[in-house]
């Protein structure tokens, strides 16, 4: 019998779950939290960085997700197919992007490990490729009804209706529907707006501004550091606003890595999103962030990191580290924090206003980070103190096996908080105890 090559073992071993490459890492640090983190020293990891990703479990039995005191959480939907984002509707039907990444086309001996990674975990497979629609008719927590709503759609991620208009991120367009309240399925060929580059961070989140005369398309980087050149980077790594009345876009702000969660702030009347950040310099280095988005502003990607710290690995650009903006608070390293809402004052017991974050989770440090539904508190339209856990309990206590992975969240109709879990497949739904 011919003995299997050192590399068809490495990508057995790594697809199989049993171990990271290179887990040595940078040890235990602080976490990089709030407006000041404290941000270690970068130590390039070279061309295979450290992977470690849990293999994905899902819940079984009667087994959830851990709330914090005084919180409690039920299934609103189960049965769902690696869903990542919500959208709650006028009349409280909540739709649901069922999407993931596609498999790529693996080169080198590293990203066929990371390859079989992703896929062991959950993150990388056949994509689903449809938006489906949840009711509550009884109103009692839990969707008694799950219909098809939309199909054949690029793996699905942002939704925004305006008016009679339903609007679709998918990974190669921006597209919209004719929308009828109350329907439970779309059956209209969708009109493209927008043409966008599928691959690399494939999320297209979408938000209308408040006076539903725009959207805004956050479009994440096709590679870590601009490692294909940045012409490949054109109109990505960005935030477009597409004005619905002209036709007409612009890039809003960029710089930003892979911008994925976006919400508006009521009192300081400004668009945040959570923005996930290189990889390859360390654990907690740099941090994911939460931040402001200023029109016209740039945060930095790929010359430079946080506070205009200059990312060696890249030609650089010594304008574009000068005109760089600092991002307004750090979420920890390597979190993957990818939905984002904005919970109101008594939406939660013990919860004051600020904004929930979904954290997928991390694969390139050597303890993971993430993995939790989280809590930012804000005054005066300013995030302030550390984060705070909604929801934990996603991991084995050995990190080997995932039993969910947070991703969007939304406000219910009734005031719950929801969150989609892609490797649970269920939408989780959080309140008062």
């Amino acid at each position: 019998m011919t003995k299997p090559s050192p590399f068809a073992r490495l990508v057995a071993l790594v697809g199989s779950g049993a171990v990271a490459l290179r887990h040595s890492g940078d040890g235990h640090l602080a976490p990089a939290y709030g407006g000041t983190p404290p941000i270690p020293a970068p130590k390039p990891q070279g061309k295979i960085p450290t992977l470690k990703m849990p293999t994905a479990r899902g819940w079984q039995g009667d087994h959830t997700p851990r709330p914090a005191a005084g919180l409690k959480v039920n299934a609103f939907a189960r049965g769902l197919v690696h869903p990542r984002n919500m959208y709650v509707l006028p009349n409280g039907d909540v739709l649901v992007a069922e999407s993931m990444a596609e498999r790529g086309n693996p080169r080198s001996l590293f990203d066929h490990a990371m390859s079989a990674t992703m896929q062991r975990a959950r993150a990388s497979g056949d994509s689903p490729n449809r938006v489906t629609l949840l009711r509550d008719p009884d109103g009692d927590g839990a969707a008694e009804e799950s219909h098809v709503y939309l199909e054949n759609v690029r793996q699905p991620f942002g939704i925004a209706l305006v008016g009679e208009t339903l609007y679709i991120g998918a990974s190669d367009a921006l597209v919209a529907y004719p929308y009828v309240s109350g329907a439970t399925k779309i059956t209209a060929p969708g009109k493209k707006l927008m043409d966008l580059v599928p691959g690399g961070h494939w999320t297209r989140n979408l938000i209308a501004s408040k006076d539903g005369t725009k959207l805004y398309v956050a479009v994440g980087s096709l590679s870590n550091i601009g490692d294909a050149g940045m012409e490949a980077e054109e109109n990505r790594a960005c935030i477009h606003e597409y004005d619905l009345r002209t036709g007409r876009s612009r890039i809003f702000a960029a710089g930003l890595r892979n911008p994925v969660g976006m919400a508006w702030e009521p009192e300081g009347g400004l668009l945040w999103t959570v923005v996930n950040e290189r990889d390859g310099l360390g654990d907690e280095t740099p941090p994911d962030y939460l931040t402001s988005v200023r029109d016209g502003g740039f945060y930095g990607w790929p010359y430079c990191y946080w506070n205009r710290v200059v990312d060696d690995r890249v030609p650089q650009d010594a304008g574009k580290v000068a005109s760089a903006l600092q991002p307004d608070y750090a979420l920890g390293g390597h979190t993957a924090s990818l939905g984002l809402c904005w919970l109101p004052e008594g939406t939660l017991p013990g919860f004051p206003a600020g904004m929930a974050i979904g954290q997928h989770g991390s694969w390139n440090r050597s303890k993971l980070s993430g993995y939790k539904l989280a809590f930012v508190a804000f005054e005066k339209g300013q995030p302030v103190g550390m984060p705070r856990d909604i929801l934990t309990g996603f991991l084995s206590a050995d990190e080997k096996f995932s039993f969910g992975r947070p991703v969007g969240v939304a406000l219910a109709a009734d005031g719950a908080v929801l969150m989609a879990d892609d490797v649970g497949d269920v939408i989780w739904r959080v309140t008062g105890a």
